[in-house]
C-alpha cells in the first residue's frame, strides 16, 4: 500500500512537471532565415505580400481615429457601447476593477437589459483582478462573460496561450483596438507614474469586418457558438480613403505570422522605422532585420518604458540585448513620466501597426494577439507625430552609457536576455 502511495505521487509529480515545462518552453521555431529587401513599402508588390501571402486582404474605404490615453481611449468606448443597438462583442486580456471597470460594466449590463446582445471574452490569467461584483453585475443583466483557457485539468496543456488581445466592435460598424486594458492604470492622460501612457484606435469601416470576425473566432473556440447575421456582419459601406487590414496571429492558426508581418515590413523599410513598444525582447531574427535596415540606410528609432515598468525582469531581458543594435546605429529612447505601454510601428510614413503584439517571443509565438495594420500617408504622419511628442519625455540610450553599466548589472542583464522567451 505504501509503495503504491509512493508511485501514484510520483506519477502526480511527473504530470505536473511535465505540464509545467510545457507551459514555460517555447514553440519550435519556424521562422530562422533572413527576409531580403526586395522592394518597398510604397511597391504594389509589398501591399500583395501583406495581404495574400500573410494576411487577410487589405481593404479600402476606411476612417481610423488615433487616441491617446484613458481620457481619449475610455469615453470614445463607452460611447460607442452606450449608443449599441444590434450587439457588442468585447475580447480583452486585462479587465480589472476600479472606477472604470465598474462604468464599463454597468455600461455593458445596460445595453444587455435593453435587449442588445453583448459577448465579452476575458483572458483567465490577464483579467484575475476583476472583482466579483462587476461580473455578477453583467452576467445578471444578461452579459454573455466568457473566459479564454481557464484553468481546468484538460486544458492545462494550453494555460501559456493567452489571449492578449484587446478588441471591441459595436454593431459591426465601429471597432477599437490597441494596448489598453479596463484598470486604473490606463485612466488620465500619462500624467503621472500612476496613469500610463497608452494608445488605441477608433476605426469605422470594411476592416471593421474583419475585426468582428478574428472575436468571433475567439468566442467559437471558447464557447462552440458561432455567431453570424447582420446583427454582427451589416452591409460596410466607405467611409474614408484609408487601406487596412485586421492582423491576427495565435498558436492554433499560424503562431509566427504576426512575426513575419513585422519581418516583411522592417525588411521593406527605405528611410524610417519608428516603433514604440512596451515590452522590446527582440529575437534573433528581429534584430538581425533592424540592423539590416540600418546598414541600408533606414533611420530606427524605438522607444521602450524606462524607470516606471510595471515588469522590471523585461526591462532589464531588453536591455541585455541592446548592444548589437546601438553598434549598428539604432536609437533607443526610455520614456520616463510613467509607464509606456504602447504597441505601434509606422514604416516610411506610409505603414502604420497598432494593436497588441508585443517585440518579443510571446507576443510572436505563444500568445493570440491582433493588430490593425492601416496604409495610409496622412495616418501615418499622425503617428509619427506622437512618435515625436513622447521623444520628447524620453531618454536616449547611447552606446557609451550602454557600455558603462555596473558589472552587476550587465550579468542581470546578460542572464535574464537569455531568459526572454519565458518572461
Amino acid at each position: 500500500m505504501k509503495h503504491r502511495k509512493w508511485w501514484i505521487l510520483a506519477v502526480v509529480v511527473a504530470l505536473f512537471l511535465g505540464l509545467g515545462f510545457a507551459n514555460l518552453s517555447v514553440p519550435e521555431r519556424k521562422v530562422q532565415t533572413d527576409i531580403s529587401h526586395l522592394y518597398g513599402v510604397r511597391d504594389p508588390q509589398f501591399l500583395r505580400s501583406m495581404g495574400l501571402m500573410l494576411g487577410p486582404a487589405i481593404a479600402e474605404g476606411n476612417q481610423a481615429t488615433v487616441l491617446l490615453n484613458g481620457d481619449q481611449i475610455f469615453p470614445a468606448m463607452l460611447e460607442a457601447i452606450r449608443g449599441a443597438r444590434q450587439s457588442i462583442l468585447f475580447e480583452t486580456y486585462i479587465y480589472w476593477s476600479g472606477d472604470i471597470g465598474r462604468e464599463f460594466a454597468q455600461a455593458l449590463a445596460e445595453r444587455a437589459r435593453a435587449g442588445v446582445p453583448v459577448h465579452v471574452l476575458l483572458d483567465w490569467v490577464g483579467s484575475q483582478k476583476i472583482d466579483d461584483v462587476l461580473l455578477q453585475l453583467m452576467r445578471s443583466a444578461g452579459v454573455q462573460v466568457r473566459y479564454f483557457h481557464p484553468l481546468r485539468w484538460y486544458n492545462l496543456g494550453r494555460l501559456n496561450n493567452r489571449t492578449h488581445r484587446k478588441l471591441m466592435v459595436v454593431d459591426g460598424r465601429v471597432g477599437f483596438t490597441g494596448g489598453v486594458g479596463i484598470a486604473p492604470e490606463w485612466t488620465g492622460h500619462a500624467q503621472d507614474p500612476r496613469h500610463w501612457r497608452d494608445t488605441h484606435v477608433r476605426v469605422e469601416g470594411p476592416v471593421v469586418a474583419q475585426m468582428e470576425a478574428v472575436i468571433l473566432d475567439n468566442w467559437a473556440k471558447t464557447t462552440g457558438e458561432v455567431l453570424h447575421g447582420a446583427a454582427y456582419f451589416p452591409p460596410l459601406a466607405p467611409v474614408g480613403s484609408e487601406r487596412a487590414q485586421m492582423f491576427a496571429s495565435s498558436p492554433q492558426g499560424g503562431s509566427e505570422s504576426m512575426l513575419l508581418m513585422v519581418l516583411l515590413a522592417i525588411s521593406a523599410a527605405e528611410q524610417s522605422i519608428d516603433i514604440s513598444n512596451s515590452y522590446f525582447v527582440p529575437d534573433d531574427v528581429t534584430r538581425r532585420a533592424l540592423v539590416a535596415a540600418v546598414r541600408r540606410g533606414v533611420r530606427v528609432r524605438i522607444i521602450t518604458p524606462g524607470p516606471v515598468m510595471d515588469a522590471e525582469t523585461v526591462r532589464r531581458a531588453s536591455r541585455g540585448l541592446w548592444g548589437e543594435l546601438l553598434e549598428a546605429g539604432v536609437q533607443i529612447y526610455e520614456y520616463q513620466p510613467t509607464m509606456f505601454h504602447c504597441k505601434a510601428m509606422v514604416v516610411d510614413g506610409l505603414l502604420s501597426s497598432i494593436g497588441s503584439t508585443n517585440f518579443d517571443e510571446r507576443s510572436f509565438r505563444l500568445n493570440d494577439e491582433a493588430n490593425l495594420n492601416v496604409y495610409d500617408a496622412g495616418f501615418a504622419q499622425q503617428q509619427q507625430a506622437v512618435f515625436e511628442d513622447d521623444l520628447k519625455h524620453s531618454r536616449r540610450i547611447t552606446l557609451a552609457q550602454w557600455q558603462a553599466r555596473p558589472w552587476r548589472e550587465k550579468v542581470k542583464e546578460a542572464v535574464l536576455a537569455r531568459l526572454g522567451a519565458l518572461l
